[in-house]
């Protein structure tokens, strides 16, 4: 068994090394992460800009099937470039192609989203966005079909 005097002397020399073999190792890191930056300045060259505005769709147009565009499952038709630039910048298409609304009810959940959800402003492709949204999201009269009338109904035999 070791003296107490002498084991608090050696938990200290411990602590005093575990603090120094940090500081190496913060160091080490440190050193690699200049080495990268001297090697790759451009890594830091990021612009942030404050008042984002709307993104602009010019990529070429994407894949069909059946009017259906491939990698989101939208619905073909004019502006679909911009809806997916500025709705699926933020979440997935199906939050759109899961939804019915008038344009009215389309705009109301663009308004929250920009006070909720720090949506941009849309700026001239707001009016576009809502035109494709309403055309082609808009409410379906569907729902349960009509009751059966004039049925010829029979008993079941055991």
């Amino acid at each position: 068994m070791i003296d107490p005097e002498r084991q608090k002397i050696l938990d200290e020399v411990y602590g005093h090394i575990k603090t120094v073999t940090r500081l190496v190792l913060l160091l080490v890191a440190g050193v690699i992460a200049l080495i990268f930056y001297i090697l790759n300045p451009s890594v830091l060259d990021i612009e942030f800009k404050a008042d984002q505005p709307a993104v602009v769709a010019e990529a070429p147009l994407p894949e069909y099937e059946n009017g259906i565009h491939l990698a989101t499952g939208f619905k073909e038709g004019e502006n679909l470039n911009l809806v997916i630039a500025n709705c699926t910048s933020c979440h997935s298409a199906k939050m759109v192609t899961q939804n019915r609304a008038t344009r009215d009810g389309w705009k109301t959940m663009i308004r929250w989203m920009q006070e909720t959800q720090n949506l941009w402003d849309l700026g001239d492709s707001e009016p576009l966005i809502l035109d494709y949204l309403a055309k082609y999201y808009a409410p379906e009269k569907a729902g349960r079909r009509q009751p059966l009338t004039d049925i010829d109904w029979y008993e079941l035999e055991n």
